[in-house]
């Protein structure tokens, strides 16, 4: 009998586990990071209940790398939303998929979180915004730099603190040695370097970054002027786009430099606050560089997530925002109306450097 109340009380704690999870479908899988969730560690918080992808054979590869039973497997996102009945979806698809998935996902009443950044172009990011406005759902989305205690804390010294003092210049780095050097899939590279698919090339990519940190830190003041410069300096590898990008975001009282590139020597993701007081260098996840007296030296300073509140698992922060736990102020980096402003941002880097002009912004 005793056993038997042991195994029942273990079957109530699973049933208990299993009715907290937040119940999840993907749909694409040849985004690059789509590992994270497919081979995410079960913790009973989230629970995978199908993906879709339209390629039968990468659909099928992916099945078998990571163990998903062929009954979870769609090649029809409708058909897959409807039979597996998720609460989130997670798009890990070409960026420009993302507004299909969001057509298909509003209706439903389906949360979403896409891959950064939230769209191909700016017309498809203004129609999810108004999808997502009128069904009423979550539509955030991913950085790796959301994930930061470092930029966390940054935040965190500009305004609780005014360590930096009023912020005048912000300088983001970020990128790698481009995605055919670091080994990109073939699945990912056939719509990360296409000017549709992607929306662009490193300007995209990773500019995206920068317009995404910068628009925090300035909650969603609209910039005054965006000015850009592209380079291609390896055409044989990335005929289609831009490998290397500049942008260059003017506000009245303060600028971000954003660099972008497919031609670092190594991956970066960094950041540099400036301030009329000091500054913070955030030099990666966890390396604060501070300074804000002239007769005092700079100080390095490790960073985790124990000294400051940030969600390093994306999905644990999705899964809180659905279940009411967390509500996202609309400037914050997952924020949809922050990444609206950020294609905004670099729909204009896209025209400044077609047209060699800096193009001005107007009240919206």
């Amino acid at each position: 009998m005793k056993r038997y109340y042991v195994i029942l009380t273990l079957l109530l704690a699973q049933a208990c586990a299993e009715a907290q999870a937040l119940r999840v479908a993907v749909a694409g899988v040849s985004h690059g990071h789509s590992g994270w969730i497919l081979g995410r560690a079960n913790r009973n918080d989230i629970q995978l209940a199908g993906i879709y992808e339209k390629d039968t054979a990468l659909a099928g590869k992916v099945a078998r790398q990571y163990h998903i039973p062929p009954q979870q497997v769609y090649h029809d996102l409708g058909r897959m939303l409807d039979a597996v009945k998720p609460e989130a979806v997670l798009a890990f698809g070409s960026v420009y998929s993302h507004r299909e998935v969001v057509e298909a996902c509003a209706p439903r009443g389906i949360h979403v979180m896409v891959e950064k950044p939230l769209a191909a172009n700016l017309p498809d990011a203004l129609a999810m915004d108004s999808l997502a406005r009128r069904y009423g759902i979550h539509l955030l989305t991913n950085y790796e730099t959301s994930w930061y205690p470092t930029v966390a804390k940054t935040f965190q010294l500009v305004e609780d603190s005014s360590f930096t003092g009023h912020v005048r210049k912000v300088v983001v780095h970020d990128g790698h040695q481009g995605p055919q050097e670091i080994g990109c899939s073939p699945a990912f590279l056939s719509w990360l370097t296409d000017p549709v698919l992607n929306g662009g090339g490193a300007l995209m990519d990773f500019g995206c970054y920068g317009a995404n940190l910068m628009t925090r830190l300035m909650k969603n003041r609209m910039p005054v002027a965006v000015t850009a410069v592209t380079r291609r300096y390896k055409p044989d590898r990335y005929p289609k786009v831009e490998d290397d990008a500049t942008i260059i975001v003017d506000y009245p009282d303060a600028q971000c430099i954003i660099q972008a590139s497919w031609n670092w020597t190594f991956s970066r993701k960094d950041m540099e606050v400036y301030g009329d007081k000091g500054y913070i260098i955030a030099a990666d996840r966890n390396t604060l560089i501070l300074r804000n007296r002239e007769s005092a030296p700079a100080v390095t300073r490790h960073v985790t997530a124990t000294d400051i509140p940030v969600y390093e698992d994306p999905f644990l922060y999705l899964a809180a925002v659905v279940k009411g736990k967390e509500t996202p102020p609309p400037y914050g980096l997952y924020a949809l109306a922050n990444n609206v402003l950020v294609l905004r941002i670099l729909e204009a880097a896209k025209e400044s450097a077609r047209t060699g002009r800096k193009v001005l912004f107007t009240a919206q």
